[in-house]
């Protein structure tokens, strides 16, 4: 099956070639033989047909071929040969090369990038044609005239048409295919956003299981020696608690595992929770897997992190890029900087929404962030300007640096 579907496709691409190019020359074939039936067949004429008339018609008509590489200069040689034709008194109707040059000048997509040169050239040769198709023939210039308007309007008009209708087809697949792009990445936001709240819980799960433990632990050590009892109890308790966190933490890992393989990991690896700003580039990669454009940049020495602020940094991090992801219009910019007293993150990401109450820094999620940066003594600043919005946390090393013995 994959070779046949392989072996098809530029079958398929070579017959998409193929016809536009066969309906090309058999247009071009209809007007060249029209065009010499007008000429030996045809009334009025001061000159009779001869080779001369059949080398004009074919320039006059041959063009065609080439219109969708030269749509104006194809208009300009059909043209320039019909006026040929009509001033040697040749007999003619109506300029059906010309004609179909104009319609296909008029639905060529490029046209209306250079409108100002096309009206200007088309409107030049048809006065040169009208010219001297009026000269030529005796009587009134009004029959050339209103025919000239009347036959090429009427192309103009077509093709115009054609090409707003081929315009409004191809603006409505890329519609489509937009639309497609951001299910898919919505999709992929919401796989990360599950995968960051099953490595939450499990946060909770273990961090509620070892204080409950260590509660226990503290108790049964002060009545070991008064009251065995307690002691076997506490023992239970934290025996029964240790059981139920495994199956907790059992539970989480496998849907970790779970959203890995079904957001299409090709080698299926089980996701590594993240421990602090090591983290930040395999945070990243996460989000742009998921469709945020994230660009880290890291000022100063890189220094090792006491764990609370390690960790701290690293969750400010990720509801930042979180709310990047969701309110942002898929960039984020991360600067990390390693000062002298302090650590600092700076998180921007443009917006497309107007700054409202939902922008300007109020929300749960930078309350969170907040909380942290106040609790490790620094402080974050967070809002929303014209088109972009930016979290800034200063967190200071000191409270955590060990002191000499």
């Amino acid at each position: 099956m994959s070779v046949i579907s392989r072996s098809s496709a530029p079958a398929r691409s070579a017959q998409r070639i193929r016809l536009p190019a066969a309906r090309d020359a058999v247009v071009a074939a209809v007007a060249f033989a029209l065009t010499l039936g007008m000429l030996a067949h045809g009334s009025g004429a001061t000159r009779s047909f001869d080779a001369l008339g059949v080398v004009l018609a074919v320039i006059a008509c041959g063009p065609l071929l080439a219109h969708r590489r030269w749509p104006l200069g194809v208009f300009a040689v059909c043209t320039g040969a019909s006026a040929t034709i009509e001033g040697l008194g040749y007999s003619l109707g109506p300029p059906l090369g010309p004609t179909a040059a104009l319609f296909y000048l008029a639905a060529d997509r490029r046209t209306p990038d250079r409108m100002g040169q096309t009206v200007a050239t088309v409107v030049a040769l048809g006065a040169i044609h009208v010219g001297v198709a009026a000269t030529v023939r005796a009587g009134s210039p009004t029959i050339p005239i209103l025919g000239a308007i009347i036959i090429w309007g009427g192309a103009w008009i077509i093709g115009d048409q054609v090409r707003q209708r081929r315009q409004r087809i191809a603006d409505r697949r890329e519609r489509a295919e937009r639309s497609e792009r951001e299910t898919a990445r919505e999709r992929r936001l919401a796989v990360a956003e599950e995968r960051n709240r099953i490595a939450r819980d499990l946060h909770d799960s273990a961090a509620h299981a070892i204080n409950v433990i260590l509660v226990q632990a503290g108790g049964a050590r002060l009545v070991q020696d008064r009251d065995p009892a307690a002691v076997r109890t506490a023992l239970s308790t934290i025996e029964g608690l240790a059981r139920e966190t495994i199956d907790e933490i059992d539970r989480l890992i496998r849907g970790l595992r779970a959203n890995g393989d079904n957001d299409g990991d090709a080698d299926g690896a089980a996701i590594e929770l993240p421990t602090g700003l090591a983290s930040a580039d395999s945070l990243a990669a996460r989000y742009r897997d998921a469709g945020l454009a994230v660009n880290v940049y890291t000022d100063g020495g890189v220094r090792p992190l006491a764990p609370a602020l390690d960790q701290a940094a690293y969750r400010i991090l990720q509801e930042s890029l979180t709310n990047a992801a969701r309110h942002g219009t898929g960039r984020a910019d991360v600067h990390i900087g390693y000062a002298d007293a302090h650590l600092e993150l700076l998180v921007s990401n443009p917006i497309a929404l107007p700054r409202d109450g939902r922008h300007n820094g109020s929300g749960y999620g930078i309350l969170g962030m907040r909380e942290r940066a106040g609790l490790l003594g620094g402080r974050l600043d967070a809002g929303a300007g014209r088109r972009e919005f930016c979290v800034h946390a200063r967190l200071p090393y000191q409270p955590f640096q060990t002191a000499a013995p």
